[in-house]
């Protein structure tokens, strides 16, 4: 199983930005339990950003994201969306999704590569 994160970008302050990511070599019969993104800026630790569960649509956010960004995903193309409105240039980061992949009784998390997002002033 691979994750792949895409959408980053150069945006100016007040913009949007799409996130996505996409899980792939999966097998039949597996469930994707939960999806996660975070963030990493410059010389900061990893922080968490957004989460939510497949099966009852859950959802969390960081505080300073909270009414600016929204997380989402396809359960049929096993993928998640971070939909990034209003910008801000502390939004400046390297974005990582992760996912808490279940197939039998073994549940593992999965990480992909990150994506760049630039917030220019």
């Amino acid at each position: 199983v691979q994750l792949q994160a895409s959408g980053g970008g150069v945006v100016q302050a007040g913009g949007s930005l799409r996130l996505s990511c996409t899980a792939s070599g999966i097998i039949f019969g597996i469930k994707i339990k939960e999806w996660i993104w975070y963030r990493q800026a410059p010389g900061k630790q990893r922080d968490f950003v957004a989460s939510l569960t497949e099966d009852g649509g859950s959802t969390n956010y960081a505080d300073s994201v909270k009414g600016r960004f929204t997380i989402a995903r396809d359960n049929a193309k096993k993928l998640a969306y971070l939909e990034m409105n209003n910008l801000k240039s502390e939004d400046t980061a390297v974005y990582y999704c992760k996912a808490s992949i279940q197939v039998l009784l073994d549940v593992r998390n999965y990480w992909g590569q990150g994506t760049l997002v630039t917030v220019s002033s």
